[in-house]
């Protein structure tokens, strides 16, 4: 008798699970599909850990994101990133890794959620606060999104690496209609800056 119960119990946890994975899972989507607007997006953004702290606007569209802080702008299209340091004139051109995308682009998570990665989630306040936990070997280990139960919008990303953590807050968030050519460094832009290849 104590064993059936141990049995149902054991079933009803595994099905509370699974149920809340789904959820999250849903939750996802939906933020997925409300920040992948067909014409684009753009935010302010505040970046904290790992040594870094910058605060921002970020343009996206698809894979496609524009970022500007104090100290860079940041251009990429999908494939290849433009990085120009104002301080010393140079350009940086690089094809980033997952982690490195995340580090300046708080909307990155929309991709990297669908494979590798189980979720839970709770329910704070008017947020759902999912968590990624990675399955096998990632760059980025652990992730928590903060997004707004009715707007479908993330405002807090926090994520682990090797080097520990570092948060991203989102603000202002409001669709737009970007065009593509944004998205890539033009250097007649910046005649002088010093250009280094780095693929």
């Amino acid at each position: 008798m104590e064993i059936k119960k141990y049995i149902i119990c054991a079933m009803c946890l595994v099905g509370a699970l699974g149920t809340q994975a789904q959820t999250a899972k849903e939750v996802l989507d939906k933020t997925a599909a409300t920040v992948s607007n067909q014409g684009g997006a753009q935010a302010n953004f505040t970046i904290s850990g790992q040594s870094m702290n910058a605060s921002g606007t970020i343009a996206i569209k698809g894979k496609k994101f524009h970022a500007t802080t104090a100290q860079a702008t940041i251009w990429f299209d999908g494939k290849t990133q433009w990085t120009y340091m104002k301080n010393n004139d140079e350009v940086n051109i690089a094809n980033p890794t997952e982690s490195q995308l995340a580090a300046i682009n708080p909307y990155n998570f929309i991709y990297m959620y669908k494979k590798g990665y189980n979720y839970t989630m709770e329910k704070k306040g008017g947020n759902f606060v999912v968590h990624l936990t990675a399955t096998g070997k990632k760059s980025i280990q652990e992730m928590y999104l903060t997004i707004g139960q009715k707007s479908y919008t993330p405002s807090q990303v926090r994520y682990k690496t090797a080097k520990g953590w570092t948060t991203i807050e989102i603000r202002n968030f409001k669709a737009a209609n970007l065009a593509d050519g944004m998205f890539r460094f033009n250097s007649k832009d910046f005649p002088k800056a010093e250009i280094i290849d780095l693929r």
